[in-house]
């Protein structure tokens, strides 16, 4: 009984929603985190010019991995405070009821942003994942792997810095691998798979508004029960007085 009372306590909905957020996170920063290496090594090897912002980038997703965490524990917290018959006796007072009803509506708002947030992040990683897919196309056209041209970025020159001298402009011979083989391709499958993990973490914020509207209304009804039973037990407490009383008389 003791082990089913404990297992009524869980909330199954937002532990699920729990491990999908804290996987997608954990995927997204990874593979971001390697991207971001690859690039910038590519951008300095191949192209030869240093982009100081990816390691801001960097410390970003690290950042971001860590509150994302925290915020998921957070709202599994709120779950278990309502749910079975935790919530019977946590929100038992008036004030009770009322802190959770507002602790539930500031994480649907948070999550909600968040969720803005993440849809950005993920138009952002459509696009890079297609530069990237575009680059790999590039590299395995017959003109660039079997007949030994060069990579022209000429008409690309509004992309680079100025005064980028022509020559970095073009990929020839040996840097045509490490454009190719040891950063392009192991870029888009980073990416690729910060993507599928970006998409995870959009689901699991679905899922986490789903729960924390439940929650809600849990609380809700159970301040309306509790106004039921009370209605319920002053009638009880009359008819007690009321014999109590015939009873002296008698």
């Amino acid at each position: 009984m003791g082990c089913q009372d404990c297992l009524t306590r869980i909330p199954y909905a937002t532990l699920i929603a729990t491990i999908m957020c804290w996987v997608g996170v954990g995927v997204f920063c990874g593979t971001m985190y390697r991207g971001a290496t690859l690039s910038a090594l590519m951008f300095e090897q191949v192209f030869h010019f240093h982009l100081r912002w990816l390691e801001a980038v960097q410390l970003v997703f690290v950042i971001l991995g860590a509150c994302m965490g925290a915020l998921g524990l957070m709202i599994l917290f709120v779950g278990c405070l309502a749910t079975g018959a935790t919530r019977h006796k946590v929100y038992r007072t008036w004030r009770g009821r009322v802190g959770g009803r507002v602790s539930c509506a500031v994480f649907m708002g948070i999550t909600y942003t968040l969720q803005f947030a993440w849809l950005l992040m993920l138009c952002f990683l459509v696009v890079v994942t297609l530069v990237y897919t575009t680059f790999w196309g590039l590299c395995s056209s017959n003109r660039i792997a079997q007949e030994n041209q060069c990579i022209d970025f000429h008409q690309f020159d509004f992309l680079f810095p100025e005064n980028t001298p022509p020559a970095d402009m073009e990929i020839c011979g040996n840097e045509k691998k490490l454009f190719c083989k040891d950063y392009v391709e192991r870029a888009e499958v980073m990416f690729i798979l910060a993507t599928v993990a970006c998409l995870f973490v959009i689901l699991s914020l679905m899922h986490y508004l789903m729960c924390l509207s439940a929650n809600y209304a849990h609380i809700r009804d159970h301040e309306k029960f509790q106004e039921l039973q009370d209605l319920q037990y002053i009638p009880d407490v009359t008819d007690m007085s009321t014999a109590s009383k015939d009873y002296r008389e008698r």
